[in-house]
């Protein structure tokens, strides 16, 4: 029996690389029986998480467009710290707590104006005159048409009285409800006396006086934006 020995050629090991290469080629990739279930539930639930998200935007905005088109909504942003932290500004503005502002919007028609309602409304001359700005407000209604408001410190701390009965504000924190001294306002008729939430930084009634209800534009009912501030009031 004769046994050859020696090294394999060159060409050889190409030829044998060639082949295996394309057997490679051929054979299939292989796959776990558990990939494609896998990805196919990620994709659902991908698709369904996208839904739920842009569903909600898009009705609202095609429900929005006609209702801005005719002016029945109207919206604004907020550009002062006066309604913190109900609504917030941005910094680096002194007394805003976030870095993006609220857009809100109001409800310009089939409404009713009550206490406690958010509002939008021009200023009256005085109060440009006073808080130095002509641009649309957005104050807290306090006094409705005929009653009487006045401003108590009792202990210390200050408090809001309408028609003699402590007014509970739980939108105040402790720390902003500084309102200054003792006054007493008569709101007349057809009139409205108005606040903001963060009271120390608030230019309002209790230094213009009441607003006239021609001049109120509309109530918020919605914070619009940021995302994570949407909400409904």
């Amino acid at each position: 029996m004769t046994v050859v020995t020696g090294t394999v050629s060159e060409r050889t090991r190409t030829r044998l690389h060639d082949l295996l290469a394309a057997s490679a080629n051929l054979l299939p990739l292989a796959s776990s029986p558990y990939t494609r279930p896998v990805r196919s539930a990620a994709l659902y639930v991908a698709v369904t998480l996208a839904t739920l998200l842009l569903a909600p935007l898009v009705l609202g905005a095609l429900i929005m467009i006609p209702l801005v088109a005719t002016g029945t909504v109207k919206m604004y942003v907020i550009a002062s710290s006066a309604m913190e932290p109900t609504l917030h500004c941005a910094r680096p503005a002194l007394g805003c707590e976030t870095g993006r502002k609220d857009r809100v919007v109001a409800l310009t028609r089939f409404i009713s104006y009550d206490r406690g309602d958010i509002v939008t409304f021009e200023p009256p001359p005085r109060a440009e005159a006073i808080c130095r700005t002509g641009v649309t407000f957005v104050k807290r209604i306090i006094g409705l048409p005929g009653e009487t408001v006045q401003i108590r410190l009792v202990e210390g701390a200050a408090a809001v009285y309408v028609n003699g009965r402590e007014l509970e504000e739980s939108y105040v924190e402790d720390d902003r409800s500084n309102i200054g001294p003792n006054r007493t306002f008569e709101v007349p008729h057809d009139h409205y006396f108005v606040m903001g939430d963060n009271r120390p930084r608030s230019c309002d009634s209790r230094l213009f006086g009441a607003v006239p209800k021609e001049n109120l534009i509309g109530k918020v009912f919605m914070t619009l934006w940021p995302p994570l501030r949407i909400s409904f009031r």
